[in-house]
């Protein structure tokens, strides 16, 4: 039985060089490598229907081009975290950045499917080596000074910043070049970033004399990995299909084997004592449920102005620009609130803006007004995010030592993932269970062949697709079903983000400490 002492793993001596650098200069060469790894998660969704023409492939076979990049980049994250404090934070960036600049470049010149493929994989392995090492440099660099809960909230509003900003950047680059020229500009990103992160930030690690955990990283690679894979095949095979539910069994299999075996290692990859820590658990839970609406919210958000309300890709990314507005605003006041009135209350308030934001969602239709619903809609969603992302942050990494912020890091970054891997998911599985049922209902009654009626149950995508070539006497009639059939479907699935986030924000109110603690001694 573990003592609640042990819960803090030992802090190590930490080696520290130039910490009295320019620690502005030094926040922004960090914010921009953040910017290019959560701008380069979004910004090939826009460019899939153009790669699909230009490499003959189709959307499911690109939709991989994505998900490779997601797949490896959660599954690495926390040996990828744990390297940078033994290997230094620095040098872990200047890797990571040097070879997502490289690897950025050489897919620019892809011309199959396969090698897209594979370098996405890559790129993913290089912004895991990045992500983790750039919230653990913040903490670092900002110990002991009173710009350390703005400098986490200005970190957490580039991630909500970059979410939005890559469908943006990749639609105006494909109004006028290629598809290829967002990794052109990816690789651009990241030389700067490079150059940046060489000139400001300083090298922060501990010392290590422990060997390292490769048992641990073995199991936490194959435990994450697996779960994240299985949930992104979910739509291949079904919720209920062997695939997905032995997919599921032994990936928490191995994540409670993994945690058996970090319990008795004398140097873990994460001590996983520290989720007995209410403050620790709650703060993950709180980020995975922001991050769970927020991709689910964006899943929804692309079919409803796309199919429903006649946008291009570009004109969907451009809407959701008032999103990263308030995100940006917001966020850097985030964790000044927290200091004033208590993660408690603010974690609070930002998961029930939150909840607020999903409920408003469900009762609103198709052709809603855009500026007076959908963006005080997103704003509150934003604000809410906002409220939850720094502060929450702030608090986990509150409870770890400085020796092992990069561990920390590491698992509030996969928590996100996982959040929003699980967001598309389950919101998506609900838009298609509740879609084909009640657009069946109601093309019931009118003469559509059967073949056209089941692909229109298919998506709302095919649905548009399908729409122009109907007799004009029935054109209306079933554009408006397919119209109620999504809405009613959405309203389903923000009902299930509503509840959530409602019941972590009771859950968090309760745990979370009513004030900031402090950081603990190192």
């Amino acid at each position: 039985m573990q003592s609640e002492r042990s819960l803090i793993p030992t802090p190590m001596p930490v080696r520290r060089h130039a910490r009295s650098g320019n620690r502005g200069l030094a926040l922004t060469a960090l914010c921009l490598a953040v910017l290019l790894v959560v701008m380069d998660n979004t910004i090939v969704n826009v460019a899939i229907p153009t790669m699909s023409d230009a490499l003959n492939a189709s959307s499911t076979d690109l939709q991989w081009v994505v998900d490779a990049y997601t797949l490896s980049f959660a599954a690495l994250l926390l040996p990828a975290g744990k390297l940078s404090d033994r290997w230094g934070r620095r040098r872990m960036l200047l890797v990571g950045l040097a070879g997502f600049a490289v690897v950025s470049a050489a897919t620019a010149f892809s011309w199959a499917l396969w090698q897209l493929v594979t370098l996405r994989v890559v790129l993913g392995v290089c912004a895991a080596l990045i992500y983790p090492a750039t919230l653990s440099s913040i903490i670092v660099i900002f110990e002991g000074s009173r710009y350390r809960s703005l400098a986490v909230g200005l970190w957490a509003a580039t991630s909500g910043v970059g979410i939005a900003l890559g469908p943006i950047i990749g639609g105006v680059l494909l109004e006028h070049y290629a598809w290829n020229s967002i990794f052109w500009v990816c690789s651009v990103i990241g030389v700067v970033a490079l150059a940046c992160i060489a000139v400001a930030v300083p090298e922060v690690r501990a010392y290590r004399s422990e060997r390292f955990d490769f048992p641990g990283t073995v199991l936490s690679v194959a435990g994450v990995g697996l779960l994240v894979w299985t949930i992104i095949e979910r739509p291949t095979y079904g919720w209920f299909s062997w695939q997905v539910i032995g997919g599921i069994c032994a990936a928490l299999i191995i994540l409670a084997v993994f945690a058996a075996v970090e319990g008795h290692t004398h140097a873990p990859l994460i001590d996983v004592g520290l989720f007995r820590r209410a403050t620790f658990t709650s703060s993950t839970c709180a980020i995975c449920v922001a991050f769970f609406c927020l991709f689910g919210f964006i899943f929804i958000t692309t079919q409803w102005f796309q199919a429903l309300r006649g946008y291009t890709a570009l004109q969907t990314a451009v809407a959701t620009l008032p999103f990263a507005v308030v995100m940006a605003a917001v966020a850097p006041l985030a964790t000044q609130l927290a200091k004033r009135f208590g993660y408690r209350s603010v974690v609070s308030t930002g998961l029930l803006f939150l909840s607020a934001s999903m409920f408003v969602v469900t009762r609103v239709d198709a052709h809603c007004s855009y500026w007076f619903v959908v963006v005080p809609t997103m704003a509150l969603m934003a604000a809410g995010i906002a409220l939850i992302q720094g502060p929450a942050t702030d608090a986990l990494m509150s409870t770890v030592p400085e020796s092992s912020t990069g561990a920390a890091s590491a698992v509030n970054d996969t928590i996100r993932e996982i959040g929003g891997t699980l967001g598309v998911a389950v919101m998506g599985s609900a838009i298609s269970s509740v879609y084909p049922d009640e657009l069946s209902d109601s093309l019931s009654g009118l003469q559509i062949p059967s073949s056209i009626a089941k692909a229109a149950e298919d998506s709302v995508m095919a649905a548009k697709s399908i729409l122009p070539h109907l007799p004009a006497g029935i054109r209306q009639t079933v554009e408006q079903s397919v119209s109620t059939s999504f809405m009613s479907a959405t309203h389903a699935a923000c009902w299930i983000a509503c509840a959530l986030a409602l019941a972590f924000a009771l859950l968090c109110w309760i745990t979370l400490p009513k004030h900031d603690s402090g950081n603990l001694p190192q």
